[in-house]
Formats: structure tokens, sequence, C-alpha cells
């Protein structure tokens, strides 16, 4: 994902996925499982799937968005200073914006492929 998109409009997915991510770490850490910041993120994520992912990156980002969702939860086992429950919570997070995300992306590869 990259700022180099069409005018404004690649700055603006850009910095949805800035936002999103700085937010998903902050509620990560401060207000685990908030739904308000889950619609946040979740509407921050449909733009940067829309606006930010080319058709060349989305093998990449669909394979990073697997790898996120994959490992969500493998540092639970942590204890100390709660250190696992707040680093699940973040990659909840950040899986929750790149998850609409995802979808509009493969909606877009599987349109590419089918199309004539």
């Amino acid at each position: 994902m990259t700022s180099r998109g069409k005018g404004i409009l690649g700055f603006i997915g850009f910095w949805a996925f800035i936002i999103g991510f700085v937010l998903a770490i902050l509620a990560g850490l401060l207000w685990p499982a908030n739904a308000a910041i889950i619609v946040i993120l979740v509407v921050l994520g449909i733009i940067i799937g829309f606006l930010n992912v080319k058709a060349k990156e989305f093998q990449l980002f669909l394979l990073a968005t697997i790898a996120l969702i994959v490992v969500g939860n493998a540092f639970t086992s942590l204890e100390a200073l709660s250190l696992g429950q707040k680093l699940g919570s973040i990659l909840n997070y950040i899986a929750i914006l790149v998850a609409p995300a995802a979808i509009i992306a493969a909606i877009k590869a599987l349109w590419a492929v089918a199309k004539p």
C-alpha cells in the first residue's frame, strides 16, 4: 500500500491507513473491545480497500492480512504485565482494519481474473 495513487484519493487512502494503524495500536492498549473503535476501523478499512490497494499489490496485501489473522491470538499466553492481552488486542484491531480492505482486494482480484 502506497501513497502513489492518483492525486487526492491516494493521499486520503494513505492517511486512512496511517490513522487506522495508529488508532488500532492505541485502542489495543487503552480500549480493548470498544464498539465505536471497531466501526471506525471498518470504515477506514473500506477506504483503504478502495483507494490504496492496487492490482500489483493484491497478493502481498492478502498474504499479509492472512498472516495477521492467523497469528492474532498467538501472544495471549504471555501473562507478564498483561502483555499477551495487549498484543492480542492490538493485532485484533489491526485485523479489523485490514479485513474490509482484504475483502475488497480479493473481489478486485477475482474481477480482474474473471473479466474477459
